[in-house]
């Protein structure tokens, strides 16, 4: 099955990502899976894509946890269905590659696929998704960020009874706690990613490329230690050619009295 995860153009710069059995196998991801998909996003982002949006085709889940035979059979030293290293992979690029990700979740997720989730910038999920780290119920832990990086995303106290009693949540109440940039009806998880995909497209690409790595860097950073990186990489995107020009179109326009709405939103307003 690891065939299963397709790379198409969804506009200029724009990479949809579709993971075909990440729910399928028993509603489990596979090594085979999750390693096809690293590739996938490793050529994505090598053909210039600078957004990605990860969905699935598969009725009712995005990714779920990882395939236990899979795992069983790495501890007993015996080969996989795939690469494990997939999902080191795909979390790397995913949080710290050069693409904004963007998780288009239309159905329940768990384990792993969570996990890969957490690593997106941003997350659009229906409002009948459900989402869990249920390692504890196995017998097991979260190993890729059930608990680090949710953690960070929306704060101890939910974390702690998200993976120590292993019950999943509502896409609603992520949202509420700011792990979910929006909830939309079923059926319109990918549309509002897409969305959302063409309007970060459309912006300077270098201002974009510069707070994507920002977000990555400064998550294991001390504050202050953030703010210095921030300057850093800010001062590089400040004497960029691209953006002293736009700089001078924006104020010209403000200089002319168009307003802020009038500039920087429009009629491209979200939500």
């Amino acid at each position: 099955m690891s065939d299963h995860v397709t790379l198409e153009w969804a506009g200029d710069g724009i990479a949809l990502v579709t993971v075909g059995d990440g729910g399928a196998h028993g509603h489990t991801t596979t090594c085979a899976t999750v390693s096809r998909l690293a590739d996938i996003l490793d050529e994505a982002q090598v053909a210039g894509a600078r957004v990605v949006v990860l969905a699935s085709s598969v009725e009712g889940h995005w990714l779920e946890h990882a395939y236990l035979d899979d795992i069983c059979q790495l501890v007993a030293g015996q080969p996989a269905s795939g690469d494990p290293a997939g999902w080191f992979r795909s979390l790397t690029t995913l949080s710290r590659g050069k693409m904004v990700a963007i998780a288009a979740i239309n159905g329940d997720t768990s384990g792993g696929g969570c996990e890969l989730g957490w690593a997106c910038d941003l997350r659009v999920a229906e409002e009948q998704a459900r989402f869990s780290q249920p390692e504890v119920i196995i017998g097991v832990g979260t190993g890729i960020g059930g608990t680090s990086r949710l953690m960070r995303l929306i704060g101890r106290t939910v974390t702690a009874e998200i993976v120590l009693m292993g019950q999943p949540v509502t896409a609603q109440r992520l949202y509420e706690l700011g792990g979910v940039n929006r909830v939309v009806p079923k059926g319109k998880a990918l549309e509002t990613a897409l969305a959302m995909a063409r309007h970060i497209a459309s912006l300077p690409p270098q201002s974009v490329a510069g707070m994507k790595q920002m977000l990555g860097e400064d998550e294991d950073l001390h504050q202050s230690e953030g703010i210095d990186n921030d300057q850093k990489i800010s001062g590089t995107l400040f004497a960029n050619a691209d953006s002293i020009a736009s700089m001078k179109r924006v104020q010209a326009r403000l200089d002319a009295g168009e307003t802020m709405d009038q500039i920087y939103w429009g009629s491209d307003k979200l939500d």
